[in-house]
């Protein structure tokens, strides 16, 4: 009987397992297949508070999975979207924002300012218009083939566009590690590499701990319960939108491609009136 095994992609076991002080080597090499920084940048990873700073209480207050600083006070994040995210590239922009003015305080300088660095992880295909798998993103003049600055490097990791057949990449290893869902999915991945075989049994050891799992359950828990509530809140939505269409003597027909309503949904607010 195969084992249970916690999902990497799920952002609660990502952040439990990558921002694990026992697990740097792990982090670290993950980081060193995605970024092209030097490796003594790695020396001395300082995992950090994942929550942005808010500068007033009505802020939002942003939280990422994983955030960690390098040698030289670089930013890096790592943050992990299973399911698809309105305004995705807004909120990038948003959060990569904050890390940059985060760091300057009343006496300090722009000069001061180091680079802040994301890797995003989709399961869900992002970069519509590549068949690429990993993406880096600075400021730069697509025109003239230019760049401005790499101040802030976006890097997209998409899941779904792995290759069927691995690429000897360890990027590629790596996110079949991450994207693995049960045991043998897992074992396929540990033939790849030493140090992901470790990478693997050591996920076996927290799938396999109470506590850990009564974290992933409850997280489970709230995001269904959320996307129950959201549900609910887009259907009562098309509810009026659908009532407003029957005061105008919209055909049923029409409202029900308006709105996805079912027929009987839509007569049933059209006899209540």
């Amino acid at each position: 009987m195969s084992r249970v095994i916690l999902p990497v992609k799920r952002d609660i076991i990502f952040k439990i397992f990558f921002a694990d002080e026992r697990n740097i080597e792990f982090l670290t090499d993950f980081l060193k297949s995605a970024l092209s920084i030097p490796a003594e940048e790695y020396n001395e990873v300082v995992i950090v508070d994942p929550h942005l700073i808010r500068e007033h209480p009505t802020d939002k207050l942003g939280i990422i999975d994983v955030k960690l600083k390098t040698v030289s006070g670089k930013t890096i994040h790592i943050e992990i979207q299973v399911a698809p995210l309105p305004q995705m590239r807004e909120r990038i922009a948003y959060y990569d924002s904050k890390m940059i003015t985060e760091q300057i305080g009343k006496n300090e300088n722009y000069k001061d300012i180091k680079q802040v660095i994301s890797i995003v992880i989709t399961e869900n295909e992002f970069i519509t218009n590549s068949p690429n798998y990993h993406h880096r993103f600075t400021m730069y003049d697509s025109v003239n083939q230019v760049e401005l600055t790499d101040i802030i490097e976006v890097h997209t990791l998409e899941l779904c566009k792995i290759p069927a057949e691995a690429d000897n990449n360890r990027l590629c290893y790596w996110m079949e590690f991450i994207k693995a869902e049960g045991e043998i999915e897992l074992e396929a991945v540990a033939k790849r590499d030493p140090l992901i075989k470790k990478a693997v049994a050591r996920l076996m050891e927290l799938s396999a701990d109470e506590k850990t799992r009564l974290l992933y359950e409850a997280r489970e828990k709230e995001r269904m319960d959320n996307e129950s509530r959201e549900d609910w809140a887009r259907h009562q939505g098309m509810i009026d939108v659908a009532k407003n269409a029957l005061q105008m003597n919209m055909p049923i027909d029409d409202i029900m491609k308006l709105t996805s309503l079912t027929r009987a949904e839509v007569e049933k607010w059209q006899n209540s009136n």
